[in-house]
């Protein structure tokens, strides 16, 4: 057990520290990796970027339904030893154990204050296969703002924690606009196109985002790490928001390395982030070329972050998927030193453990032997195709292969 003398310092508290230098401090974000091999070179990689970028604190991230629960925790407490400081992230629902739908949610806490960790990403976490959003079960937590409350209620301060927050509303807030001509000019600021359709977080859902958000840091939030996006003006706007509804806390940008096109496509799409219409454009006339894909996802991060930098942030938060070249060619672009040279010899092998739920296109195991996913319906049965044939299956009757 790691005594109080030797745990993290609150994220929150390094901070306050950072706001009189004249760059913002670097932090970055890992995921567990699908396997052995992978998680040894993340123990490696975890090594070099301490030694050559000196993050100011390095998130891990916890797989829906718990199903990296053990490994992001073990990873958490190895960033530790490697002169990191963890936060780590957990998500609330679905977290049953023995019973006791916050048994597993508690002894998550417990492990981290053990093992000296000191910070925590307090979220939801995605609904279960065929569902849109979540239902709490009887007694559990059924959102963040929940997991905020039972963290400061049941451990007072031990933890500082952080929240997400979304510049351009949450996936689930964000609908399909029929008509765009009628959307309102901060509607159309925040919009995406995909397909040819139109999304938007629109004002009124917008609304009940912001006055979500407020309530989370009421409840005992420390600071903010937005969710990924490539328009700076719609940081810029989702600041100036947190500050009129009274928000004051950090709100760090989180910064998503652009690293292959088609990761880049998938993830857009699945959040309906605004891509602004050049960026598209550079991104399709290079998609068959990885390394000029790679070496424009540094000119584009390094000009992100020189707006980011003019708007006043703290810290920039970089989404590595795993990975250290972008994040290296960024920070020298910016003029930081990056005392070492990007190795990812080893890139094969981060592939993310993923989410405990099944989802169109996962492989998965049921007593007629392996399929893929054709179709999760909402009472969460599957279309599975196995050896050319589709056969559905009732929830419970399949289960992930990672």
């Amino acid at each position: 057990m790691t005594t109080t003398a030797n745990a993290d310092t609150k994220i929150i508290d390094l901070l306050k520290q950072n706001k009189d230098e004249s760059k913002p401090k670097i932090s970055i974000e890992f995921f567990p990796p699908r396997t052995e091999v992978g998680v040894k070179n993340l123990h490696a990689r975890m090594d070099r970027m301490k030694n050559a970028i000196d993050p100011l604190f390095t998130d891990m991230t916890w797989g829906a339904g718990g199903s990296t629960a053990e490994l992001t925790l073990d990873l958490s407490a190895h960033s530790r030893k490697a002169g990191h400081v963890s936060n780590m992230h957990l998500t609330c629902t679905n977290m049953e154990k023995d019973g006791d739908p916050k048994k597993a949610v508690h002894d998550a806490l417990q492990t981290a204050q053990d093992n000296g960790i000191r910070n925590i990403v307090a979220l939801r976490g995605d609904p279960p296969a065929g569902q849109d959003e979540w239902k709490a079960a009887e007694g559990g937590f059924a959102c963040a703002l929940d997991l905020v409350k039972y963290i400061r209620e049941n451990f007072g301060e031990t933890f500082g924690i952080s929240v997400a927050g979304y510049p351009e509303g949450h996936p689930n807030a964000i609908s399909e606009i029929e008509d765009p001509s009628t959307m309102s000019e901060a509607e159309k600021a925040r919009s995406s196109t995909f397909d040819g359709k139109v999304y938007t977080c629109k004002d009124e859902d917008y609304k009940k985002e912001m006055d979500y958000l407020k309530e989370k840091i009421d409840a005992g939030s420390d600071f903010i790490i937005t969710q990924m996006f490539f328009d700076t003006a719609v940081f810029g706007a989702f600041v100036k928001d947190c500050r009129k509804w009274g928000i004051n806390c950090p709100v760090v940008p989180g910064i998503m390395c652009i690293n292959a096109y088609g990761g880049f496509c998938k993830m857009t799409k699945f959040c309906k982030t605004r891509v602004p219409a050049e960026l598209q454009s550079k991104m399709d006339s290079m998609k068959d070329d990885t390394d000029a894909l790679k070496a424009f996802g540094v000119a584009y991060g390094v000009q992100m972050c020189q707006e980011l930098i003019e708007i006043g942030v703290d810290d920039l938060h970089f989404y590595t998927l795993n990975l250290e070249k972008v994040v290296y060619g960024i920070l020298e672009g910016l003029g930081y030193e990056v005392k070492a040279t990007a190795n990812e010899a080893d890139a094969a092998s981060m592939v993310a453990k993923g989410s405990a739920w099944a989802r169109a296109g996962d492989n998965v195991k049921c007593e007629h032997g392996n399929g893929v996913v054709k179709t999760i319906h909402e009472d969460g049965s599957a279309t599975i195709t196995i050896d050319g044939e589709d056969k559905t299956l009732a929830k419970g009757k399949f289960e992930k292969v990672f």
